[in-house]
């Protein structure tokens, strides 16, 4: 048996096109199988999740999340991703965690912007400053080809870091939300740092944070005025405060969430006008993980 090591360096293999395609054909598969296990201690995180799709293969993929790693120097997420076959379920890959998860991440939200943002959208938002904001930003310019794109963070400095021809930092989120045609969210946040009522008509919210049931990224009249879409409503309804505190208290029900992926077939996950605000809530449940890691190895393979 031969277990296939493939570390960072795949990376180059990759495309994001590719990738959005190999997720739209997981979608087509049978209906994942998904179970989750969440550990908390104070703000720290043991995140464990397992995938099966009949036609594709297994995934288990466990991480730790340590927000006050960052002050140490260290990594904030760690973990590991193991790919099984689909007949005899022996262990394909070993995968590069990091990998796998910038990929999947990025990937997830790239896709729901190629079906949900404008096509001529130019103005895109990013919150945040860490290592998904720097990603999704390779990964809309691989779309938006045009595309200008201003950094909110907390900390200014960090924002500014990631400055170049096409990347501008802010102090002013207001401002820079009420001109954006796309915001993508990815922080750490517990409370709402961007309000609906900044947003103007066609925006697109790419929503990545708020991965517990205590972080909000967005407000509740945000929420009001945009039409829902998720990713998994398996993996966000009942698990992410952006779905479900506003469902607890009333704000929203989950009628009001209108498709995830598996309704792509039916052409429900799609924009209705070019007026319409739309928010897509990023779960990144372990089946995205099983069809990005089962993409990676498919690339390592015909290298």
């Amino acid at each position: 048996m031969t277990i296939d090591i493939i570390g960072p360096e795949a990376e180059a293999l990759l495309s994001w096109d590719g990738l959005t395609t190999a997720i739209e054909a997981g979608h087509r598969l049978p209906r994942a199988e998904i179970a989750d296990i969440f550990l908390y201690r104070g703000k720290d995180t043991l995140l464990s999740r397992a995938a099966w799709i009949d036609g594709l293969g297994q995934l288990v993929k466990t991480c730790t999340i340590f927000p006050g790693n960052a002050e140490a120097g260290l990594p904030t997420i760690n973990g590991t991703v193991t790919l099984y076959a689909d007949q005899g379920g022996l262990p394909e890959a070993l995968i590069d965690f990091h990998l796998v998860t910038k990929w999947k991440t990025a990937g997830d939200s790239l896709l729901a912007a190629k079906r949900l943002a404008r096509r001529d959208s130019r103005e895109i938002v990013i919150v945040g400053a860490g290592n998904v904001s720097r990603a999704m930003i390779a990964a809309y310019s691989s779309l938006f080809h045009d595309a200008r794109f201003t950094v909110w963070n907390r900390s200014p400095d960090k924002a500014r870091a990631m400055e170049g021809p096409r990347v501008q930092a802010t102090e002013d989120l207001e401002a820079a939300v009420r001109k954006a045609d796309i915001v993508c969210t990815a922080t750490m946040s517990h409370d709402p740092v961007v309000k609906g009522a900044w947003l103007k008509p066609g925006t697109h919210l790419d929503l990545i944070g708020a991965f517990r049931p205590d972080m909000r990224e967005v407000d509740d009249e945000a929420l009001r005025r945009a039409t829902i879409f998720v990713d998994s409503r398996a993996t966000t309804i009942g698990h992410i405060g952006e779905i479900r505190d506003p469902i607890a208290r009333g704000v929203i029900s989950e009628a009001d969430i209108r498709a995830d992926y598996y309704d792509i077939r039916s052409g429900a996950h799609v924009r209705s006008s070019d007026d319409e605000i739309t928010i897509s809530k990023n779960g990144g449940g372990a089946h995205l993980d099983l069809m990005t890691a089962a993409y990676v190895a498919a690339m390592w393979r015909m290298r």
